[in-house]
């Protein structure tokens, strides 16, 4: 069933995994808090699978995590995103100016004293989310085609200057601040390698896949019978990363709780208030509520699972940094989910209109 032709009454539901996710999230947490505290000798079998700072079974588990939704993209469809500028030039302002500077606001404000999860938070506020933001947007009736061309967009853009932005938000920005304990030993080789490798990679397999198979098998299986197969790897992948990721950070895990609420904080603020302001500047402007929805999404999520493979890569397994990455999902989930039903709810406040038009005549197009 289409996007497009849910209402109020049919809309869309998440499968089995998605919809526990945040269970599951948390179930994966505790296995791997459990090995890794009590079987020690696990996390360290893992952790002799490395090479430099990159974990190979990290990697891999990374790489697949963002190979499927960029696999689902309609690179055919970007054009269409072009028809109001105005609002393609807001998506791009809030999401690349205002979200980076706010995070870094934030773990400024938050967690200067403690610079490796002060470095952990900006490498998630400078990542837009290029993935569960569709699960996001489906649940919440956005407009899909105008996502899939910002998603689209901001792949390219992350392969382009996430780089940039994390030498930026990361070296010159802290040393103008004067923030002498913040040592970092970062330069922009090293995280175009990595971003190069968890998102280049799986960017160039999406693409080859959809265009290679759609050609070969027609674009109806492609759909409906290879994304199907496909979309569960995402999941699957995330939960095995966090399984091993807090394996081996298990007894640093029971020994600083505090911590992970220390970082969850600020990223409960960013995901409220970058919600919230978009949704309302965006329709100030003049966006129908499916492509509002799309736009503040967009703004809001964040690609952690780019993050934590940079902070892995860069900054090695056991760091602060990865281990600020991996409370990003714990947090965003739930509160993402929160924010679909503040949109159905901004939905009856605003465009009360438009929902009556959706109800009377569900297969019209938001494009």
């Amino acid at each position: 069933m289409s996007i497009n032709n849910c209402t109020p009454a049919n809309r869309k539901h998440l499968g089995f995994l998605d919809r526990y996710l945040t269970l599951w999230i948390f179930l994966a947490m505790i296995i791997g808090v459990t090995v890794g505290y009590f079987i020690p000798s696990v996390a360290s079998t893992i952790d002799s699978f490395s090479n430099g700072t990159t974990n190979i079974p990290l990697a891999i588990g990374l790489i697949l995590m963002m190979y499927p939704p960029l696999a689902k993209v309609n690179y055919e469809k970007i054009t269409q995103i072009f028809k109001n500028v105005k609002l393609l030039v807001l998506s791009l302002l809030i999401t690349w100016v205002f979200a980076p500077l706010f995070m870094f606001s934030l773990a400024y404000f938050f967690l200067k004293d403690y610079p490796d999860y002060f470095t952990g938070l900006i490498l998630i506020g400078i990542a837009p989310c290029i993935a569960m933001v569709i699960v996001w947007n489906e649940l919440a009736d956005g407009n899909r085609e105008y996502l899939a061309g910002l998603v689209g967009i901001n792949s390219v853009l992350q392969v382009l200057l996430y780089s940039v932005y994390a030498y930026f938000y990361l070296t010159i920005v802290p040393n103008f601040l004067g923030m002498k304990a913040l040592s970092i030993n970062i330069t922009i080789a090293q995280i175009a390698q990595s971003v190069f490798i968890y998102l280049g990679i799986p960017f160039l397999a999406g693409i080859i896949s959809r265009y290679t198979l759609i050609k070969w098998k027609g674009e109806e299986w492609y759909n409906k019978v290879f994304i199907p197969k496909i979309s569960p790897i995402t999941l699957i992948a995330l939960l095995f990363t966090i399984i091993i990721m807090f394996s081996l950070k298990g007894q640093m895990i029971v020994q600083i709780p505090m911590d992970a609420v220390r970082i969850a904080i600020p990223l409960v603020i960013y995901f409220a208030v970058m919600f919230v302001v978009t949704f309302l500047i965006a329709r100030k402007v003049g966006a129908d509520y499916a492509t509002n929805t799309a736009i503040s999404f967009t703004a809001t999520g964040n690609n952690f699972e780019l993050a934590i493979a940079v902070a892995v890569g860069v900054f090695g397994i056991n760091s602060g940094q990865a281990f600020a990455g991996v409370i990003g999902p714990l947090v965003e989930v739930p509160a993402l989910i929160l924010l679909v039903k503040l949109a159905f709810w901004f939905r009856g406040k605003w465009y009360k209109k438009e929902l009556q038009n959706s109800i009377s005549n569900p297969s019209k197009r938001y494009l």
